[in-house]
């Protein structure tokens, strides 16, 4: 008994003295050194490797045709390949670039030798309602660039969207058919404006996403080098994820996205491997000839757009700055479905006879950061494994492997706590314990069904796009996923119980049993926190905090009071009244000044001695400036980093209010 106590004394000092020596790197180290990067990633990296080791020689049963064997093997099988993915993703993260710089280089010189080349800007639609197209429409209108011309590229063939365009001053571009998805709809515009402007630069824009003024000058000036083919920047959302909307964590939690725009491409991009994300680009139009046009094999047009100017020795290069702003997947399906699409198309692209596996002109740097790219898809079916093996040895007597928690302490702990500790460090507080996990766990189901599919089925099936705007003004409950995650939940919190108050529970607890226990315990958190997030909220129109004096009269009334107005959507206004005198009945009809706006009339929807909140009622032209006022510029109502307080009170809140 005293040894036991000693060993376990020693274990736990040795995994404190390593948690206070990864903090200490943590605080000392700075991730955008290279020398710090290897540092830091390589001490990560060596716990993992010795982790992986010990589970290969001391873990594994005898390969035999059993499910007591063939369990374990599988998941180790898995389990391998994710942490092949995370130490390639360390290699990777050695390395990162800043084209900002060359970006003010090559701005400059356009405007010192006022040499502007033009720009033809695609907004791709399908489907979209006006409020969200009209985003993209007008930002894109009002560029700071002297000449560029702004096509709207309908691929449903709406009237109402033709008419809309010529009253915006945009041109209207359709087409017969909805052949080859969103390429072919880039292709016929691509053919058709050959005919008419055929400018030499391409700014490719999906419906959603709302150019900043200065996107062109940043990145069209980048692309005088004779290898660059593509300058790509990252996708910013001015609203929440479906996560981040259910979680009450908007503001302290960041959407999946951010490490991989952030972080991810910069490292890529080092490496000669950054690769177009499908808006927000701009793009040679000779090398898009050269090539053929935009590719059709794949659903994923951006990545295979990427490998297939690789392979012609053509690069694209990431600018890393905020210089548009789109709409997030809204619901939990759309969020599912997009995830699905993007694996789907990254493994079609893998298999194209041209594509990087299998075709011609690539390096092998450029190969295996694909193949990279192919096991960050891969590792999702172990997020499954991971969530369903304690059920799996309380239920089924199946341990995913061997090992009694001490030893677990000596070799897994160490890894669990070098890998958290690093990434919270490269990512600069862009990832949450737990809540990460739960995040990927939302699609993974769906993910894994999607790479079993494409094993027997890569290609044929229809390009399903990512429904944005419309109603979603009532909470909904994805009863599916839910019940899922409720039953991973509940299954795991009842291996729990199993445990201690079952009156078939062993008299003690064994070593392995403690081990299933703590798994239990951390399967039921995740899925938990997924289950909370399957009970969908209402969402209302964008409202962007705003802190701006204006002034406010009643209709029929000849003095106006001042006001404060504190926060603005693209149909209502909240202001607060800064007069004492009985405020406004609801219904009552008034007018507002903005200074952006000039007078604008309203009507009152709720007000109090203090505040009102109103509908806007707006002309053509004031609606013109609210939308480039509010998505022109770069919003901040969404978090860039993480909060962990934040998004522990916002899970409290769903979990045990409902709200």
């Amino acid at each position: 008994m005293l040894e036991s106590v000693a060993d376990n004394a020693s274990i736990l000092s040795i995994d404190v003295g390593l948690w206070v020596g990864l903090l200490v790197c943590a605080r000392l180290l700075n991730p955008s050194r290279a020398l710090d990067r290897m540092i830091f990633g390589a001490t990560a990296g060596s716990l993992l490797v010795i982790y992986i080791f010990w589970r290969w020689h001391d873990t594994l049963p005898r390969l035999a045709m059993s499910a007591q064997s063939l369990w374990p093997h599988l998941f180790f099988t898995l389990e391998f390949i994710a942490v092949v993915y995370t130490l390639m993703s360390i290699v990777i993260l050695f390395r990162s670039i800043d084209r900002s710089g060359q970006a003010d280089l090559a701005e400059r010189e356009m405007r010192v030798r006022n040499a502007y080349p033009a720009v033809d800007v695609f907004i791709c639609t399908y489907d979209e309602p006006l409020e969200v197209v009209e985003r993209s429409i007008l930002t894109a209108l009002e560029l700071d660039y002297p000449d560029f011309t702004v096509w709207v590229l309908d691929d449903t063939r709406r009237s109402w969207l033709r008419d809309y365009c010529g009253k915006a001053g945009a041109r209207y571009i359709t087409r017969t058919d909805n052949e080859a998805a969103k390429a072919g709809n880039l292709n016929n515009a691509l053919t058709l404006t050959s005919a008419s402007t055929n400018a030499p630069i391409i700014l490719v824009l999906d419906a959603d996403f709302a150019p900043q003024r200065n996107l062109l000058k940043r990145t069209v000036g980048l692309l005088g080098e004779p290898n660059v083919a593509i300058i790509q920047t990252p996708q910013f959302y001015y609203n929440g994820d479906p996560i981040q909307h259910n979680l009450l964590a908007t503001q302290s939690m960041v959407d999946d996205q951010r490490f991989f725009f952030d972080v991810f491409q910069p490292a890529k991009d080092a490496w000669g491997c950054a690769f177009c994300v499908g808006t927000s680009f701009v793009v040679r139009r000779d090398r898009l000839v050269e090539i053929g046009g935009f590719p059709t094999q794949a659903i994923s047009e951006d990545i295979n757009l990427t490998y297939m100017m690789l392979a012609h020795g053509y690069q694209t290069w990431w600018l890393n700055e905020k210089l548009s702003c789109g709409l997030s997947a809204e619901g939990i399906p759309e969020y599912i479905t997009q995830r699905s699409r993007w694996c789907l198309g990254t493994i079609q692209v893998a298999l194209l006879r041209e594509g990087p596996l299998f075709g011609r002109g690539y390096s092998a740097i450029q190969r295996l950061h694909y193949v990279h790219g192919i096991l960050n898809w891969l590792c999702k079916p172990f997020l499954v494994l991971l969530l369903i093996a304690p059920m799996m040895y309380w239920f089924a007597g199946l341990p995913a492997f061997e090992a009694d928690y001490l030893v677990f302490l000596r070799y897994g702990a160490p890894a669990i706590l070098g890998q958290t500790i690093y990434m919270a460090w490269i990512s600069r507080s862009r990832t949450l314990p737990l809540f990460t996990e739960a995040t990927h766990a939302i699609a993974s189901f769906a993910i894994s069904a999607t790479l079993i599919s494409a094993v027997f089925k890569p290609f044929g099936r229809p390009f399903k796009i990512t429904d944005k705007g419309g109603d979603r003004s009532s909470p909904k409950l994805r009863w599916k996923l839910a019940l899922t995650f409720g039953l991973i939940a509940f299954g795991s919190a009842a291996s729990i119980a199993l445990a201690f108050l079952s009156p078939y529970a062993a008299s003690e607890i064994s070593s392995l049993d403690y081990f299933n226990l703590l798994w239990a315990g951390i399967s039921m958190l995740i899925a938990f926190i997924a289950f909370v997030t399957c009970f969908e909220l209402p969402r209302e129109d964008t409202c962007f905090p705003v802190n701006e004096a204006g002034a406010l009269a009643l209709a029929g009334d000849d003095h106006a009071t001042p006001c404060r107005i504190t926060a603005l959507s693209s149909f209502a206004v909240e202001l607060i009244r800064m007069t004492a005198l009985r405020p406004p009945v609801e219904g009552a009809q008034a007018w507002l000044y903005m200074g952006q706006l000039g007078w604008v009339a309203i009507n009152v929807a709720a007000a109090n001695r203090k505040s009102v909140l109103a509908n806007l009622h707006l002309t053509f032209e004031q609606r013109r400036r609210l939308v480039t006022w509010q998505f022109g510029s770069p919003p901040g109502n969404v978090a860039e980093t993480v909060r962990i307080t934040g998004a522990i009170m916002g899970l409290v809140r769903r979990g045990f209010r409902g709200r």
